[in-house]
């Protein structure tokens, strides 16, 4: 059986081209080489208020058929497991409300999405970067990140993602370095896992 995968992003244009590549390897890692990822566009999301508040109805609403949802913002430097297991909670009840089976699984980047992208780059960055201290940065973006993409990144008038696609499928070349800087994927890749093992 393929399995269905909606990906819920902070914003599908700039995370969701970092998290699509990213989310198709975790699939191939728990064993599921076949799962059919799509990245949630419509409707568009703009920030982390933005895509919660389409949870549980309107993703019930418009993506029952999937068998999985994968919520993925940025942390933002705040800690919101009590927040996403009220919302898995939630998610559950209404899709038992109406019949369905699908589940859904929270996991915030720390602190940002683009961490994730940065960790599998190690030979790229600057002499004086260090992980620890890029990780704990809550200006990632603008201090670490876009820098990168403006050195390694790709035309903005190509591409609408400015090569943010391109630079995470050369990043998961070093996935195990990735697993090993961002525990939080190891977290998701075992709950994945676990859930995958449950389904018929």
């Amino acid at each position: 059986m393929s399995l269905n995968v909606l990906v819920v992003s902070e914003n599908p244009t700039y995370n969701g081209a970092i998290l699509k590549p990213l989310c198709e390897r975790l699939f191939v890692e728990c064993g599921r080489t076949r799962a059919n990822i799509e990245v949630l566009a419509n409707p568009h999301t703009n920030g982390y208020e933005d895509a919660k508040k389409l949870f549980p109805r309107t993703v019930l609403d418009l993506y029952s058929h999937k068998h999985l949802v994968l919520f993925l913002p940025d942390s933002d430097g705040k800690e919101r497991s009590p927040e996403f297991a009220g919302m898995e909670a939630g998610f559950e009840k209404g899709a038992v409300a109406i019949g369905k089976s699908i589940r859904l699984i929270c996991c915030a980047a720390v602190p940002e999405v683009e961490a994730w992208l940065l960790a599998g780059h190690d030979d790229k960055w600057e002499r004086d970067w260090q992980w620890g201290v890029i990780r704990a940065d809550r200006s990632i973006k603008e201090n670490y990140f876009y820098p990168f993409l403006q050195r390694h990144g790709q035309d903005e008038s190509r591409f609408p993602d400015q090569g943010r696609k391109q630079l995470m499928v050369a990043a998961l070349r070093n996935y195990a370095g990735i697993r090993q800087r961002c525990p939080e994927l190891q977290a998701l890749e075992t709950r994945i896992r676990a859930h995958i093992a449950n389904l018929p």
